[in-house]
């Protein structure tokens, strides 16, 4: 019981901590925002092409912008790590009473309702540019779930790769380096039939195409749960995984300070 209530307080203070500079939430939306509106107007025709299965294309892409966000929220989670490692505020955790669990689970934690808070602010400005949402809050919950889901399991790695790399450099190409290819080779920007063969075999085993997949078939006119429950217990396994790494990297941290 301790651990959630260490959890919860670790989360609480890097949320006042965010609090001092709300720009950063505004800062971070830049990018999704810009694909939004851009990729919104200059693809608006791309649902004409035969196999598309979608009349609006800001309806068919703002799900895959919002997953896009959450992904890029939790892999970019391990720079905060490293600058608390450089400042010495990790080896202060350390010899506090603060549960070792909720030194990771606290930022975790708070990147989940970061990623919960930014999505819904998507999903706003995508309903004003013409995105229709068939599912209803249903198919918003699942979404914003399905957003937390992609964050976590990838947060808990970029924590992982922060704490064994500790070097700034290093943690921003490895995420790249991941992150940009697992965009674009995933159904956030194209219909999969009308992707190439090999793109959509890849996708298959691409947690960002089980994120998609899973809010878009939530917020269509008729959901396929079972996909939806078969995607999203891929991802819940995922986030077990990568827990399991983040701790294993913890403990090697903590042998090493």
């Amino acid at each position: 019981m301790s651990a959630i209530a260490h959890t919860w307080f670790m989360a609480e203070r890097h949320l006042r901590a965010l609090m001092r500079q709300p720009w950063w939430i505004v800062i971070s939306l830049v990018q999704p925002v810009t694909y939004l509106l851009l990729y919104g107007q200059v693809f608006s025709r791309v649902v004409e092409l035969p196999g598309f299965n979608a009349t609006n294309y800001t309806t068919f892409v703002t799900p895959g912008i919002v997953i896009m966000m959450a992904l890029f929220g939790g892999g970019w989670n391990g720079m905060v790590i490293i600058m608390e490692i450089d400042q010495g505020v990790m080896d202060r955790f350390l010899v506090s009473p603060v549960s070792r669990v909720a030194i990771i689970a606290g930022r975790l934690m708070q990147m989940a309702l970061i990623v919960a808070f930014q999505s819904l602010i998507l999903l706003g400005l995508g309903f004003l540019t013409g995105a229709r949402y068939a599912g209803g809050v249903v198919g918003l919950i699942v979404l914003l779930v399905c957003g937390v889901l992609i964050a976590v399991p990838f947060g808990a790695l970029s924590n992982a790769m922060a704490l064994m790399i500790r070097r700034t450099e290093s943690v921003i190409g490895a995420s790249n380096f991941i992150l940009l290819p697992m965009t674009f080779l995933s159904p956030v920007f194209m219909e999969p039939a009308l992707m190439p063969g090999w793109i959509r075999t890849v996708s298959r085993f691409n947690p960002v195409a089980w994120s998609v997949e899973a809010a878009r078939s939530a917020l269509s006119p008729a959901p396929d749960w079972r996909l939806i429950a078969n995607r999203m217990g891929l991802l819940v396994l995922l986030s077990i995984a990568s827990a399991w790494l983040a701790a294993r990297a913890f403990r090697a941290y903590q042998r090493s300070a």
